[in-house]
């Protein structure tokens, strides 16, 4: 479907560069030249130059034009689909079992809110049940995104304690005050190549000793983005809960397209903490357009595998 915003096409400079252009010249320039006759070439010269101002402005040219420029828009929303759908699938398997199973659980409350919000809805409302679709599909988006940050921020936040990062800081701190203290001891002495050469290793542990603190607050950041993405998974499930909960009670569909504007409006905030974190721009990017209900569909690989339902809370 073409968006409204969209400009329509310039028919007449597609025309220009068309199969239509050549073939009318060859049906009328070219037919006067073989002619060999002044007045057919005339004629030629006339019907090539009322095509030229007609055949832009047909419905017939304009149907092809249109049908032409509809199968490059599909084809190109059938590869942005497919493109989506295999990072979708590369995003699900590489979850660990219990993340998947999370958001399965969550995708499947969406379908009871999908399902509800079918059954409130009507032909008139057709536009606004698509609507909740997209917002739907943008909150599954965001939800695995924020799954896959945090499992990224666990596995790098293991890494860095295997490593005993605090312990080797605390020792760098110790060495690094250990050889300023016999530097300024030795100070006004007569310099000597040991006391250069503990000049430069004490350059060199400082850079050492900046590098770790670099990595200790690199952690710091880690732990804090690790809580918040935990926390946003939280609230979108438990949004999502509320969602399913007036769709089921209710079944009236303005309501409901009220609660999911209400429920998620602050799925821009969470998108714009997500567009901030330089680490993961693989996943910062914003849902491409779609068929609503994309990420309603069941996906293939490991993500297929039916777990059992979020634990509901009290």
């Amino acid at each position: 479907m073409t968006d409204p915003a969209t400009p329509p096409p310039a028919y007449r400079r597609l025309f220009w560069r068309g199969a239509e252009h050549l073939w009318l010249a060859v049906a009328t320039l070219g037919l006067g030249f073989a002619s060999g006759e002044p007045l057919g070439l005339l004629i030629g010269g006339v019907v090539y130059a009322l095509g030229h101002v007609y055949l832009p402005d047909s419905g017939w040219f304009r149907r092809r034009v249109d049908a032409r420029l509809g199968a490059i828009e599909a084809a190109e929303a059938a590869r942005r689909a497919a493109e989506f759908a295999a990072q979708r699938v590369q995003l699900l398997d590489n979850l660990s079992a219990e993340r998947r199973r999370r958001y399965q659980a969550l995708m499947h409350v969406c379908e009871e809110i999908s399902a509800a919000g079918a059954e409130a809805g009507s032909g008139e409302l057709s536009l606004s049940l698509e609507t909740r679709l997209r917002k739907l599909d943008e909150l599954l988006w965001t939800y695995l995104r924020l799954l896959t940050i945090e499992q990224s921020l666990e596995t790098y936040l293991e890494t860095e304690r295997r490593d005993n990062l605090a312990a080797n800081l605390k020792a760098a701190e110790e060495e690094v005050g250990v050889l300023e203290a016999e530097l300024a001891a030795s100070e006004g002495k007569s310099a000597d190549a040991a006391r250069e050469t503990r000049k430069k290793l004490l350059a060199s542990r400082r850079e050492r000793l900046e590098a770790l603190r670099q990595r200790m607050a690199r952690v710091a950041q880690a732990r804090a983005n690790q809580e918040l993405a935990r926390s946003e998974q939280e609230r979108l499930v438990e949004q999502a809960k509320l969602i399913r909960a007036d769709a089921v009670a209710h079944k009236n569909a303005e309501s409901l397209g009220a609660r999911i504007d209400l429920s998620i409006e602050h799925l821009t905030e969470t998108n714009r903490w997500l567009s901030d974190l330089s680490d993961f721009k693989d996943l910062t990017t914003q849902l491409p357009p779609l068929p609503a209900g994309a990420m309603l569909a069941a996906p293939a690989g490991k993500g297929r595998v039916s777990p059992p339902p979020l634990p509901e809370t009290m």
